[in-house]
């Protein structure tokens, strides 16, 4: 700093504002400043930047899975965000989400030094006692619940679940069967208990729940078993991809979508307008879940107030998978 200094013939203070982005510096005198950090390959030091101001502009994120679509997703619009905001992130898989497993991952952000986390851990592991994060560091959740610890961030998963339901039934169909996400899933729990509250307020049947894992695989197995019943004509997946395994298996089994079958999914992910027929599903705006848990985590950084827990809507998106049953 002091070279450069020398170098534009101004006092370090100077470079000291034009490096950390000051604007109580004439432009003619920022532009020498510049022209003497490009010439000497002057590089601000982040570290000790943070030293002295007690920020390291990292934000750590702890997630369950890569693999999903929905969390893939919002970890995109995470990055896109922190960057907006002029911070990295450090990402810290969870590929077995125990109590313990999430501890440890703390405790490896902490040697990152990072100013606060945003966790995506689907399963109900922060509702039970043995997980234990550090005190003091901010955290958003994201898709799982804190116990009013911390500020949630999630898709309004009941509301979709709603949507999708009543959508069948408004069709026509005397009740709609479910091929639910995995037990664990924070979210598949959400979707399942809305799914069936809505049928009891209809006055309609509930059917017995088959539960797959998210994948496509399963939702094709669990299809199956539902197309030996003719009974059934409604099928809501708790995700796209288990819809488009039970599209496949009724297209094996020669049952109509949808002709005889109506099915809807959830997520909209972007191949769903393609499945044959395309797929009636609940669209969720995973952008913007990426985008307000950044906010909610560094408006606790920069002011030490936890922000409110916040629902973001969903949307059901009618294409052709979906149709009135046969008189």
């Amino acid at each position: 700093m002091a070279d450069v200094a020398r170098e534009a013939n101004v006092s370090g203070q100077t470079v000291s504002r034009v490096s950390n982005g000051r604007d109580n510096v004439d432009p003619e005198t920022r532009e020498r400043v510049l022209e003497a950090m490009r010439k000497l390959g002057y590089r601000p030091n982040s570290a000790a930047r943070a030293l002295r101001s007690g920020r390291f502009h990292s934000i750590g994120v702890i997630m369950f899975t890569l693999s999903s679509f929905g969390n893939m997703r919002t970890l995109d619009a995470i990055a896109i965000a922190a960057a907006d905001a002029g911070y990295s992130i450090t990402l810290i898989p969870v590929p077995h989400p125990t109590q313990g497993e999430v501890s440890v991952a703390f405790d490896r952000l902490s040697e990152e030094a990072v100013d606060g986390v945003i966790i995506i851990v689907e399963a109900h592991l922060l509702d039970e006692n043995d997980v234990v994060l550090p005190a003091g560091l901010p955290v958003v959740v994201v898709d799982s619940t804190a116990r009013d610890r911390y500020p949630v961030v999630d898709t309004d998963q009941a509301h979709g679940a709603r949507l999708a339901t009543e959508h069948l039934l408004e069709l026509g169909h005397r009740t709609v069967w479910h091929v639910a996400g995995p037990e664990r899933s924070y979210s598949a729990t959400h979707r399942r208990e809305s799914w069936e509250a809505t049928l009891r307020a209809h006055g309609a049947e509930v059917p017995p729940v088959v539960v797959g894992d998210w994948s496509s695989e399963s939702g094709h197995e669990l299809g199956l078993e539902l197309a030996r019943n003719p009974e059934v004509t409604a099928i809501f997946a708790a995700n796209d991809q288990m819809a488009l395994g039970v599209l496949r298996a009724m297209h094996e089994t020669g049952r109509a979508v949808p002709d005889e079958v109506s099915v809807v999914g959830f997520d909209d992910m972007e191949e769903s307008r393609s499945f044959w027929p395309p797929l009636t599903t609940v669209r969720q705006f995973f952008g913007e879940v990426g985008r307000r848990s950044v906010e909610a985590l560094l408006h606790e950084v920069e002011s030490g107030e936890q922000e409110d827990s916040t629902l973001v809507a969903t949307e059901l998106i009618v294409r052709e998978s979906t149709a009135a049953p046969r008189a």
